[in-house]
């Protein structure tokens, strides 16, 4: 998801959570992708940082990225010692949004859970988007390695995919076509994230390259781990990104079906994808070094010819 992000900061009334929330949200700064433009209604903003603070939450969770001193466990509930139980941490976040979801009492317990409250109620959002979020983190916690394309796509469907089903229904313009469309691009951004982000994934234990791809290019794990690319990373890199620019093209059609700052809005996600691709190929496809990372200047041009070609 592209790292060019303007957001509005959230509001901090004072408190420890307050602030212990502001400092993921405002994570949003490094995403791929726009988070919540200031270009967009107010109400839209509200609503897509709310989202973001969970998909963050839950992804820091996955990954064990969440801040130190056990403070999100003590919020959800749990002993502070439980924070490294991923799995656990998991279960009690999925028990967190479940009572968002719920009329009765005690609502929710961690803060960004109560700020998503007003946002799954005001756009009548239901549970599976989040529930597939949740679901994606648990599968990080067992499986390391995919065998087949097909097999990443199916996890993308549960990592990526719900993002975009969530903007659609924040900004009420869901639809089945819509819908598909918008899967493309999510699955593209999540590929484009997993390539720029190679030697990271494999710093905790996860290859998100198909493993048939490794075999075809004759690419071994030990070669993923080398301070750079040789001819047969960079050329299954090339593959895979050529993978991820077919299924933006295949997306971006939802650009057009739009209007107004909504169409600003998904071209800013098609071209953050298409910017970072740019990124990638400019590095001459060597992203063991470090992520390729696109320009502010790169990502406008490409937000540009995006609007032309959907417009």
């Amino acid at each position: 998801m592209t790292r060019t992000v303007v957001h509005r900061r959230a509001k901090d009334t004072g408190g420890p959570a307050d602030a212990h929330s502001r400092s993921t949200l405002e994570k949003a700064a490094h995403e791929n992708f726009p988070v919540a433009p200031f270009f967009l209604p107010r109400a839209w903003r509200a609503d897509l940082m709310a989202v973001y603070g969970f998909a963050r939450l839950v992804d820091d969770i996955g990954d064990g990225d969440l801040a130190p001193g056990g403070g999100d466990a003590a919020l959800l509930g749990l002993d502070r010692a439980q924070t490294a139980d991923r799995p656990a941490m998991l279960d009690a976040l999925e028990a967190d949004l479940r009572r968002v979801f719920s009329d009765r009492a005690p609502g929710p317990r961690h803060p960004l859970m109560r700020r998503l409250g007003p946002t799954v109620r005001r756009c009548g959002l239901t549970p599976e988007p989040f529930l597939g979020l949740i679901e994606a983190n648990r599968q990080d916690q067992i499986v390391t390695r995919y065998a087949t394309y097909d097999d990443l796509l199916a996890y993308c469907e549960l990592s990526a995919n719900p993002v975009g089903r969530l903007v659609l229904g924040i900004t009420g313009t869901a639809s089945p076509e819509r819908i598909r469309h918008s899967d493309r691009i999510c699955t593209a951004l999540q590929i484009v994230e997993h390539l720029q982000d190679v030697a990271e994934d494999l710093g905790r234990d996860r290859i998100y390259l198909p493993a048939e791809d490794l075999k075809h290019f004759r690419v071994t794990e030990d070669d993923l781990a080398a301070r750079s690319g040789g001819a047969s990373v960079r050329a299954l890199i090339a593959f895979e990104a050529e993978r991820a620019h077919d299924l933006l093209n295949e997306g971006a059609p939802l650009v057009g079906s739009v209007h107004g700052r909504l169409k600003l809005l998904l071209a800013g996600f098609v071209a953050g994808g298409r910017a970072a691709l740019q990124a990638v190929a400019a590095a001459d496809h060597d992203v063991l070094p470090g992520p390729p990372k696109p320009t502010k200047l790169s990502l406008l041009r490409e937000v540009g010819a995006t609007l032309r070609r959907e417009g």
